[in-house]
């Protein structure tokens, strides 16, 4: 393949989201996963790292990170290293039983792995982008920060924490390994759910500043309907409203804000620009099912 600007290395998962009175209705996801299919959207050039098994989700994944122009990496298309402890022995690929609330808000229950063994990219990257499960689970995540300690200085880092409580473990080991990605990226993004979590009682502007200290020049974090804000190393702050829209659900909205953020800023846009196009990413997914990003004639026309 050709060597793309941006790689993505994390889980691919299938969605299942379940309405009471409704049918089930499985959409493509995982973070990693959407935020590569964000970028593909927004035209740019991009391939992910991930597993996926030979099994229904996982050639519905597959097909619709292609359809957008994602590419799946030689040998990580098709794994049979994706298996679940306790599940049965024939591999498969991830999946979560959402639950939306009547905001539309999304709670997972998730029946996922993730065993990604050391490997080498097929060539040098100009960005890495890691998050959510895959950064912070064993075995898999070893191989992970491994890629990202290799290209740290040669490629620019992004890290989204995307928590996932029922999977961090313990408390302050979680935050331990949040803290180790942070401390690798260039730019990290945050919701302010995940700050709560990680941080009880703390403001979220506090732990922006905390992890500026750590090593990232920037910290974007979402605030759902209040907007987000951005801080920067050398003192810079920016902030973007929300629109009020109807929200279908709130699947994905991270991760739009995430990739188009990334293209903004790979785009020479300022950081002020930045994060009005992030939000108004957001805010276009979340008015449509499941993991939906804005393509780049969407997001202008909402841009004006």
């Amino acid at each position: 393949m050709s060597s793309p600007h941006f790689v993505v290395i994390g889980e691919c998962v299938a969605d299942v989201v379940r309405t009471d009175g409704a049918p089930d209705v499985v959409h493509p996801g995982g973070s990693p996963a959407n935020v590569a299919y964000g970028l593909a959207r927004l035209g740019e050039p991009v391939a992910l790292l991930t597993q996926l098994a030979d099994d229904p989700y996982g050639r519905l994944i597959r097909a619709h990170l292609e359809s957008a122009g994602v590419g799946l990496l030689a040998g990580a298309e098709v794994t049979e290293a994706a298996e679940v402890p306790g599940a049965a022995d024939a591999p498969r690929t991830p999946s979560a039983v959402v639950r939306l609330d009547g905001q539309g808000r999304a709670q997972y229950a998730f029946d996922i792995g993730w065993t990604l063994a050391p490997v080498e990219l097929p060539f040098r990257p100009g960005h890495l982008h890691i998050g959510s499960i895959a950064a912070v689970t064993g075995p898999g995540a070893a191989a992970v920060l491994a890629l990202v300690e290799r290209w740290r200085g040669a490629a620019g880092v992004s890290y989204d924490p995307n928590v996932r409580p029922a999977l961090m473990g313990e408390h302050a080991e979680a935050v331990r390994r949040v803290e180790r990605c942070a401390a690798l990226a260039d730019l990290v993004k945050a919701s302010d759910e995940d700050l709560a979590w990680l941080y009880p009682g703390r403001d979220p502007e506090e732990v922006a500043r905390h992890w500026l200290g750590l090593g990232p020049t920037t910290v974007a974090v979402t605030r759902g309907p209040a907007g987000a804000f951005a801080l920067t190393a050398d003192g810079r702050r920016a902030e973007a409203a929300a629109r009020t829209v109807e929200v279908a659900d709130t699947v994905g909205a991270g991760d739009a804000f995430t990739a188009a953020l990334l293209h903004a800023r790979r785009t020479g846009a300022g950081l002020d620009a930045a994060l009005a196009r992030a939000t108004a990413a957001a805010t276009l997914t979340v008015t449509r099912p499941g993991a939906n990003p804005p393509d780049a004639a969407e997001l202008a026309s909402v841009l004006g």
